[in-house]
């Protein structure tokens, strides 16, 4: 039975573990809309350093200005030697690697004769920790990743309203600048949530989104706003923005296993991984984010 696996040799838990994973990153990660939602998670993995490879084609699409109608183009002279199409660009994919760039561990004991609780109720609490705790992980490397790849960094002289909205103007103009489509949506630490909660703009006779009883805003200038702890910014960094989904975060489980110990009456709960993320370079020119004013 599974309330004996003290007794056993060893007992793999990675798909219930990756599973769990999943669903605890879809409802806990602050930037999981960034990475489109979900974590690609695979259990079973060997010692590898590439989690996966795409194609991709660096080739711009060309859009042809009109069709060429000249006797000599395609036809007469040029037969052979021209088209009416215009220019043929050779479309070429190449095979990109994306490796793994951070590990996680853990390793825990269950000692039967102190746990005080069924084994496998006690093996379900810890999954669900672990998965919440290597979540926090992945936000923390994942809010990293967005500073790091962020393609402009837009200041913030002051927290009033008038350099607020100046500064989602100019964001605004920077995404339609830039003919980005998708949903634009803006990370952004408390004290500039509460400035844009509080803003004039969010009036109820504007129909606006904001809920100022409960502190709560949907949508501000075109963007998504969600408010995210400050402890997710990295030094002088008050917000993140980008298209939703413009990047992709994935991890490789090795082993999610109990195991009998030689040091106590019980099995050791232990857990390996492999993490990363990636995002197309194309991509990083939807990624803002915005910086404190240094003072003087």
């Amino acid at each position: 039975m599974a309330g004996e696996n003290n007794n056993q040799a060893v007992r793999s838990y990675q798909k219930q573990f990756k599973e769990l994973l999943q669903a605890v990153y879809q409802k806990q990660a602050y930037f999981r809309e960034f990475f489109g939602g979900e974590i690609e998670a695979l259990d079973g993995v060997q010692h590898n350093k590439t989690a996966f490879s795409i194609k991709t084609s660096d080739i711009p699409v060309v859009i042809g200005t009109e069709y060429n109608k000249d006797p000599n183009v395609g036809f007469g002279t040029g037969t052979s030697k021209s088209s009416r199409f215009g220019e043929r660009k050779e479309i070429i994919y190449t095979d990109t690697d994306v490796p793994y760039t951070w590990e996680w561990t853990w390793h825990e004991g269950i000692d039967k004769h102190t746990v005080n609780n069924d084994f496998d109720a006690t093996i379900a609490d810890r999954s669900d920790l672990q998965a919440q705790a290597k979540v926090q992980m992945f936000d923390n490397h994942g809010g990293l990743f967005i500073s790091q790849v962020a393609s402009q960094a837009l200041q913030l002289s002051d927290l009033t309203n008038d350099a607020v909205l100046k500064l989602f103007n100019d964001l605004n103009n920077a995404y339609v600048n830039m003919e980005a489509i998708g949903t634009k949506i803006a990370w952004v630490k408390p004290e500039l949530y509460n400035v844009i909660v509080d803003h004039p703009i969010t009036t109820s006779a504007k129909k606006s989104g904001a809920n100022v009883d409960t502190n709560q805003i949907l949508q501000f200038k075109d963007f998504l706003i969600k408010q995210v702890p400050e402890t997710k910014f990295q030094t002088g960094e008050l917000a993140y923005t980008s298209i939703a989904g413009v990047g992709k975060q994935f991890t490789g489980i090795n082993t999610a296993r109990t195991i009998p110990s030689e040091d106590f009456d019980g099995v050791a709960f232990q857990g390996a991984g492999k993490a990363g993320e990636f995002i197309l370079p194309a991509n990083k020119k939807a990624v803002l984010k915005v910086v404190e004013l240094p003072a003087g």
